[in-house]
């Protein structure tokens, strides 16, 4: 490790009460990461009002979304501030810098970075590299090679699962979880609800998520985690790799077995021979289409109220697995970019005598760079096919929306209820269309589901948004176009998936003075339909993790200063003392597992832990002292980054940002996994995960590892 910078040993100061109000503020942000909810605050009615009438005036907002003076009847009108992940960090960060609890320092050293962990040059690697694997991801190859692992599965249940399980494992282990999850749930999802005799999709959609966190830990490319403990120990990712490749394997040789026979051991969840629905010949011929295109699958209907349950939604999930979208040069030019960049981040990384000599973003961005221009440049090429693609789903919609108001126009009751429940606004009404588009078979397009649902609005008018296996998003076509989520009463979510957002159409604005907002979806919609796959990774890049990650690294930058880490940094010392270094693999195991559900996900946990760490090494940094040993240090650094990546399937959702979005996109699925399942099922799993590596990595230090040879900063 280089020279320390900022690491202090003063304890004293936890007795002030600046350093009590941050171990407070720190733990509240946390439980709002873990039970995020929304915060009311009174505003007076007035100042929405005029604010409203400004932003009209401007034309900032659309005239439609006009001041109704009859919905503030109160001097004043609560709006619902949202304390998550994002936004609960960064309040914690500005309340600490009011009462001057940080300052320079903390921020400087929670966002340049500082005792070689480098918060920007961490940020760039990751989203440069994510990229380049979700533009895999936008591909198709995922989908497409998930399409061939089923083909070679076959029917038998046990055998299929095994492919699938290890296809997610060697993938995961090269492009990371993030792309794993975002189309391989999807997959899953329609899998098991075309298999007649596949009751609950548990088996399948837990091991998945579990398997792609437990590949994660192999390469320190695939996770932001690993980015941070590689950079905070001066770790080689060669060397980083080479110490955790052997307990990540055997871990998932030996869950299998676990998974297969005693956790979904039951013939509903795993059936010893799958039936699945056939494909009717008319839709084997048809020409995949590429879901990236706003409205490429112009069909609706087949989507009721159970989430697709009917034949006609069957056959559509059926489509989607049995007949992919594959663009095949893009797939192979994505997957040689990334190759070429593990393979020269690693050269370099090794070659390096310090990983802060070459920082790892200088290949990656490049890398990301030349992928963005091949997807700009083939995009670009094929747009007039795309904008023709969006054209004709979008008439399709239309069709389907006026067929629908002329079908219900004279439904009298219908009418009032929808009335009632506009004038409340205190529900939904969700109304599917059935078999509206007959005429699918005369465009070479592939067919999915699209539903329309009437939103109730307060202007009087009724909007319309989408829903189905490929609607990205829910948003109105009417208008109001702006995303939303259907009631909680209707048992479904909808937002943004896996598969790229796509809307009902460009907006209509022919009735009202062109404003910023509509401009803004303008150019939004035309970006869909002439860049489909830029716009769509664009999209599901984990943007909101930089924000998010900067501000806990500020918090805990003020946990170091105001005294709080090196008191944990002496209990660690007292623990491995008495415990040695079986005590430091499990002990380190065991906290990093716990904290990765309380104090801010993974990630939090291995910025505090590292800090952590980091001065547990400063104590012994004086001559003539035994401790720490080699083996010890390094059985503490690896025991850590087994937990932070196997904690991800542990308790919580909140415990990865994967896990959240995990949860979001079986919910777009109709698949809802509720938190005390989510912690059911997990736990013997990752007791056993966490068991298996732990041993063998006990070993392993054990082996190659000196008990005498002291590490030192």
């Amino acid at each position: 490790m280089s020279e320390d910078l900022s690491i202090s040993l003063d304890t004293s100061l936890i007795t002030q009460w600046r350093s009590i109000v941050t171990l407070i503020v720190f733990v509240l942000t946390n439980l709002a990461v873990l039970f995020p909810f929304h915060l009311p605050i009174p505003v007076p009615s007035a100042l929405v009002i005029w604010t409203k009438r400004v932003l009209l005036r401007l034309r900032i907002i659309p005239s439609s979304h006009g001041v109704n003076k009859a919905k503030y009847t109160t001097s004043f009108t609560k709006l619902l501030f949202p304390m998550n992940f994002m936004t609960a960090p960064l309040v914690a960060d500005l309340f600490l810098l009011a009462i001057l609890a940080i300052g320079r320092d903390e921020v400087y050293n929670g966002t340049i970075g500082a005792n070689n962990i480098n918060p920007i040059d961490i940020m760039a690697f990751f989203l440069t590299l994510a990229y380049i694997a979700i533009s895999i991801d936008a591909s198709g190859l995922i989908r497409y090679l998930a399409f061939r692992v089923l083909t070679w599965g076959g029917k038998v249940g046990h055998r299929l699962f095994f492919y699938l399980y290890a296809f997610f494992f060697a993938l995961g282990s090269f492009i990371g979880n993030d792309p794993i999850i975002l189309s391989g749930t999807a997959f899953l999802a329609y899998m098991t609800r075309v298999s007649s005799n596949i009751e609950h999709p548990r088996a399948w959609i837990h091991t998945q998520f579990a398997v792609a966190n437990i590949a994660s830990a192999i390469l320190v490319s695939s996770n932001p985690t690993n980015l941070v403990l590689a950079g905070a120990f001066d770790v080689k990712f060669v060397n980083y790799t080479a110490n955790m490749i052997v307990p990540v394997v055997i871990t998932a040789i030996v869950t299998f077995p676990f998974l297969l026979y005693i956790i979904f051991a039951h013939e509903r969840l795993i059936p010893i021979t799958i039936t699945m629905h056939e494909l009717p010949e008319e839709y084997k011929g048809k020409a995949p289409v590429n879901p990236n295109i706003p409205n490429a699958r112009g069909d609706v209907g087949e989507w009721d109220d159970q989430g697709g349950s009917n034949e006609r939604g069957k056959i559509h999930s059926l489509e989607e697995i049995m007949n992919p979208f594959i663009d095949r040069s893009g797939a192979a030019f994505g997957a040689s970019i990334m190759t070429a960049t593990l393979v020269t981040v690693l050269a370099l990384n090794a070659a390096s005598q310090s990983t802060g000599e070459h920082p790892v973003f200088w290949v990656t961005l490049p890398a990301a760079t030349v992928m963005f221009c091949w997807d700009i440049g083939s995009n670009w090429i094929g747009r007039h096919k795309t904008r023709q693609i969006a054209r004709d789903g979008r008439r399709a919609i239309e069709e389907a929306r006026r067929r629908y108001q002329a079908e219900h126009a004279s439904n009298e009751s219908t009418t009032q209820d929808d009335q009632e429940l506009s004038d409340q606004g205190s529900r939904t009404s969700a109304v599917f269309i059935k078999d509206v588009v007959q005429h699918e078979k005369s465009r070479n397009n592939a067919v999915d589901g699209i539903a329309m649902v009437e939103i109730p609005s307060t202007t009087g008018s009724q909007d319309l948004v989408r829903s189905g296996p490929d609607s990205g998003r829910a948003v109105t076509i009417a208008n109001d176009r702006h995303a939303t989520t259907l009631h909680k009463d209707h048992g479904m979510h909808l937002g943004r998936d896996i598969e790229p957002a796509l809307d009902g159409g460009a907006p209509e604005h022919s009735h009202e003075p062109p404003s910023l907002v509509s401009m803004v979806e303008d150019a939004y919609y035309w970006c869909q339909e002439t860049f489909p796959t830029v716009t769509a990774v664009l999209e599901h890049l984990p943007f909101a993790l930089v924000p998010f990650a900067f501000c806990m690294f500020v918090l805990v930058e003020a946990l170091v200063t105001k005294g709080w880490v090196p008191v944990f940094a002496y209990g660690w010392d007292h623990w491995v003392t008495k415990t040695g270094t079986v005590g430091a693999v499990g002990g380190m195991a065991f906290l990093s597992v716990i904290l990765c559900n309380f104090a801010g996900t993974n990630i939090g946990t291995t910025i505090l832990l590292s800090r952590v760490i980091q001065t547990w090494v400063k104590i012994h940094d004086i001559p003539n002292d035994p401790l720490p040993s080699d083996r010890d240090f390094w059985a503490t650094v690896y025991a850590m980054a087994l937990g932070v990546n196997y904690g991800a399937f542990s308790t919580a959702f909140s415990a990865s940002l994967a896990g959240l979005l995990w949860r979001d996109i079986l919910a777009r699925k109709h698949i809802h996994v509720g938190r005390a399942e989510f912690a059911r099922v997990n736990l013997p799993i990752i007791a056993v995960a966490m068991v298996v590596g732990c041993s063998v990595l006990i070993g392993e230090v054990y082996i190659v590892r000196s008990a005498t040879k002291k590490y030192s900063l």
